[in-house]
């Protein structure tokens, strides 16, 4: 009825209820408006914040990391957040309406471009040029939250261009459900990765 969309919306009650400026306050404002507003297909507390992606960033340290599927920059700010200092965060959303939010987020997290590159554009067209136009040599930490049945054609894709450091971490949400079985299957079978499933409850 308002003619904005979800994503809008919810990016409205940030600028309403959030402190800018202040990453941890701004998930959570986000985390109200799903549990009590509208769902929005982020990866959300239980796996965000008090588990898995902020584990595995005090773990690996990572100081550059690539995100597949910004949405409207809620993985985004929890990535950033995790970061050490001197560290990047590269991610890529193939929707310029969502592009649009997201860097509006960011930014009112407080992620400079310095810290934090937003990149408008379909996966399979940035992940080749991410050398040479953006300047990633290659990433210690993957993060892949974008369209499931594209997870094993970038990860394959990240392959080819020399773009995961030795030892990097590839963290994908969802492989159960909605589900990357192809993905699953790869990573498994291929002798490249040791492979973990973290068992988690859908977001909200």
């Amino acid at each position: 009825l308002t003619g904005t969309s979800r994503e809008q919306r919810a990016f409205q009650y940030l600028l309403t209820h959030a402190i800018p400026g202040d990453p941890h306050h701004i998930l959570q404002i986000f985390d109200q408006w799903s549990y009590h507003c509208e769902h929005l297909s982020c990866v959300g507390p239980d796996k965000g914040e008090r588990r898995i992606v902020e584990r595995v960033l005090l773990e690996r340290a990572p100081l550059r990391v690539l995100e597949l599927g910004t949405y409207c920059g809620y993985g985004t700010v929890l990535l950033a957040q995790g970061l050490p200092p001197g560290a990047r965060l590269y991610t890529i959303e193939g929707n310029p309406r969502h592009a649009a939010v997201a860097e509006k987020v960011i930014r009112l997290a407080g992620f400079s471009e310095q810290t934090v590159e937003l990149i408008v554009g379909p996966s399979e067209e940035v992940i080749p040029r991410l050398r040479e136009k953006h300047g990633l040599m290659n990433a210690n930490l993957v993060f892949m939250d974008h369209w499931k049945r594209c997870y094993l054609r970038d990860l394959q894709l990240l392959e080819s261009h020399q773009l995961l450091a030795e030892g990097a971490t590839i963290l994908a949400d969802n492989v159960l459900f909605p589900g990357a079985p192809h993905f699953l299957q790869y990573a498994k079978t291929c002798s490249k990765y040791h492979c973990k499933v973290h068992r988690a409850r859908l977001e909200y």
